[in-house]
């Protein structure tokens, strides 16, 4: 089978690395270099430097416009496979693959459609996730669904682990899609079960000290929120950032335990230890 590979980041590399151990990808399509950390290096992300490693060929585009377009239809792929890209795939795109493309998609649809499923199910307490296979539409996570696998969230779950875990499901059951496409029967999403999440911000980690959420909130909240956007908090101008496992972080300064914290910064501690009881 020859695809084509559409993701960005390490979780992307998860379903990267299982399809090209089964068939062997045809073409990766990334996002540029960033600048990143204090210096602004160039930085490949993840995906890019699993296509080196492997020598598969790849492209980079901030946008997928005419002339990326053009370049990837030269490589005719039987399938593209979409998963934790960040960029919305026009219809041209689409109806390049010969048989059709697919998304991995981290919840049980039509369950958390949108860019943030994972810790959205975190968020709200969910016990049960999943990963779902789609042939993907014009219309944002609509497409039929080809396959579903259920996932049961840990105590402790965080949006990393979560992630991790339901890319390792998902490219798995996305192998098995390519391997059995022709003998699948598309089943359509039930529009009445749809439920929307939307894109996190930083501001969503955000705690108001005087208005705190209960200690339930707080931690669905700090497992949802990790690796990004974090939950934090400002004390004297400086930001604090809360973590899982009982973690705290002071702006500047190492991660250290609960413990830790109270007695490097005892009056610091003294103006947050209501979030700790």
């Amino acid at each position: 089978m020859k695809i084509a590979f559409f993701g960005n980041t390490k979780y992307s590399v998860i379903d990267a690395r299982i399809l090209n151990d089964k068939f062997g990808l045809l073409l990766i399509v990334t996002k540029p270099d960033k600048p990143t950390g204090r210096k602004r290096e160039l930085i490949p992300n993840p995906v890019k430097q699993f296509a080196q490693e492997k020598k598969v060929p790849f492209l980079e585009a901030d946008k997928l416009g005419k002339n990326i377009i053009s370049k990837i239809k030269d490589y005719h792929p039987d399938f593209s496979v979409v998963a934790d890209y960040g960029l919305i795939l026009p219809k041209e795109v689409l109806g390049i693959a010969k048989y059709a493309s697919l998304n991995v998609h981290h919840s049980l649809l039509p369950k958390y459609r949108g860019p943030s499923p994972a810790p959205s199910a975190i968020l709200a307490g969910e016990t049960v996730s999943g990963v779902t296979i789609i042939r993907m539409t014009e219309d944002i996570d609509a497409g039929d669904i080809l396959a579903q696998k259920e996932y049961e969230l840990s105590e402790d779950e965080t949006t990393d682990s979560l992630l991790a875990k339901l890319n390792t499901l998902g490219g798995e059951l996305v192998c098995g899609v390519i391997e059995n496409y022709l003998d699948l029967k598309p089943k359509k999403q039930d529009g009445s079960k749809v439920s929307q999440t939307q894109r996190l911000k930083k501001p969503d980690g955000f705690i108001d000290l005087e208005n705190p959420p209960d200690a339930e909130m707080l931690d669905r909240m700090i497992r949802a929120y990790f690796p990004w956007p974090t939950v934090w908090t400002k004390l004297d101008g400086k930001i604090i950032k809360l973590l899982p496992n009982g973690l705290i972080q002071p702006e500047g300064k190492r991660t250290m335990s609960i413990k830790e914290f109270k007695n490097g910064y005892p009056k610091a501690f003294q103006k947050i230890s209501a979030l700790f009881e």
